[in-house]
């Protein structure tokens, strides 16, 4: 049996996220982590997240968990990142005037303005709903996934898919943006698995049956 701790920073409801794991990995014991503390001994971390980054920032660090993060990252445990959880490990955001993020990854987190548009007609902001995830790299966490799958989208921020060489994954919605990226041990969505049914469920078995290597 194998330890899964999921980061509880008091941003957002994670019982989703645990309950989905459980589904996926029934004989292992899932943990909601509110300090690094009870995060000990866990053989991979989930990075979730929902709501301002700001907030995200501060009770992420508040929490204690960037150390945690960073030294499981460095014993090379399983990272997976999600939504917000992603957005906090690029290097920063444009939201709430600016905030400095983990700069686990080089890239920047913009807004996708009041003016976005496709085929000549606006779309809403924030982007939310199903859409079609372009696989462009191999990785684990693809695995059972056929290219083109939809997951579940709901955010007003995004991390650039040109020039990205963290790409693992893309999309469209006005603009071309990182549906996923990876490196080493880490690999992070902007999307959520955990509201994109079979495809959702098969990320995060890949997931915990992840060894970290890509």
């Amino acid at each position: 049996m194998q330890r899964i701790a999921v980061l509880d920073y008091g941003m957002g409801n994670l019982h989703s996220v645990a309950s989905a794991l459980q589904k996926v990995a029934p004989a292992d014991q899932v943990i909601l982590a509110t300090s690094p503390a009870e995060a000990e001994g866990a053989d991979r971390l989930l990075v979730p997240g929902v709501g301002a980054i700001r907030d995200c920032m501060a009770g992420f660090t508040e929490a204690g968990f960037e150390p945690l993060l960073r030294g499981a990252i460095d014993a090379g445990l399983p990272v997976l990142g999600i939504c917000v959880g992603m957005q906090i490990m690029m290097r920063r955001s444009e939201e709430n005037a600016g905030v400095d993020c983990l700069g686990l990854f080089p890239q920047p987190v913009q807004f996708f303005g009041n003016d976005l548009k496709s085929d000549g007609e606006r779309l809403k902001v924030p982007h939310m709903g199903w859409n079609q995830v372009w696989q462009r790299r191999d990785h684990p966490l693809w695995n059972g996934i056929a290219d083109g799958s939809r997951f579940y989208f709901v955010h007003s921020y995004y991390v650039p898919a040109e020039g990205n060489e963290s790409l693992a994954g893309e999309t469209e919605y006005g603009v071309s943006l990182a549906a996923a990226v990876a490196r080493e041990n880490v690999f992070a969505t902007q999307f959520h698995p955990e509201k994109s049914a079979d495809a959702g469920l098969q990320l995060l078995k890949n997931f915990v049956a992840w060894d970290g290597r890509a």
